[in-house]
């Protein structure tokens, strides 16, 4: 360690306070966090890149400073699903600090690392105060049935108005309108488990048949649109 002449020549004044970090709430404890290794819990980070054309969701479950669950979902950029894919390789088994200091292959994906590294360090996680944390696999969860990620995509213009292109429940088929042209509801297909319902053999017609479903006052509505092809 190397000192200025000015601090040689100080004379050395005693530090009295010295009872370490403020605790911080892990997993239902209360932790003095020192180093990495202090660092438990599940939470969520958003991330998003310089042109900001597209944004990440990021899932993390940390054990003991060590990712052992990562769930990588993005939007808004072809690129970024290729991206996220890498990631998801790369975070698994690395400390949080590893995985803050390195490449995640895409910006938005990088910044969602750095915003959930600052809930973990900050005891602000989804898990704080559950007690032994969450299980692996618990970012599942957030998937639903069908393991699809939660996405909503819709489309406006001034002079033709809205179109719904996909909610939660699924892939919108057709638009309801009422008398004045207003939605009252939408029929949708859940591309999940039509999947699923595929890959066990069932025909696709029948599949997609199956999960057709409707929300809102569809049956009532005067007229229906497709909102890809009109």
């Amino acid at each position: 360690m190397n000192y200025s002449h000015e601090v040689e020549n100080m004379c050395v004044v005693k530090k009295g306070p010295d009872h370490g970090p403020a605790p911080i709430p892990e997993e239902g404890k209360w932790v003095k966090a020192k180093e990495i290794k202090d660092i438990s819990g599940l939470s969520h980070g958003i991330g998003w890149c310089a042109p900001q054309q597209g944004t990440c969701k990021l899932t993390l479950n940390v054990k003991d400073g060590i990712i052992e669950e990562s769930l990588v979902e993005t939007i808004g950029c072809s690129g970024m699903t290729h991206s996220a894919a890498m990631a998801a390789e790369i975070l698994q088994g690395k400390t949080i600090l590893e995985a803050l200091n390195t490449d995640l292959v895409c910006d938005a994906i990088n910044v969602a690392m750095r915003e959930i590294f600052k809930q973990l360090a900050y005891g602000r996680t989804q898990s704080a105060f559950s007690e032994g944390g969450l299980p692996i696999g618990a970012g599942l969860e957030d998937l639903g049935k069908g393991l699809r990620s939660q996405v909503g995509t819709m489309f406006a213009t001034r002079a033709k108005g809205v179109r719904y292109l996909e909610m939660a429940e699924g892939y919108i088929l057709n638009i309801g309108l009422d008398e004045d042209n207003e939605i009252i509801g939408y029929k949708f297909v859940h591309l999940g488990k039509m999947m699923d319902m595929i890959k066990k053999g069932v025909d696709p017609k029948e599949a997609y048949e199956k999960n057709i479903s409707t929300y809102g006052r569809f049956a009532e509505a005067v007229k229906v649109i497709d909102p890809r092809h009109e």
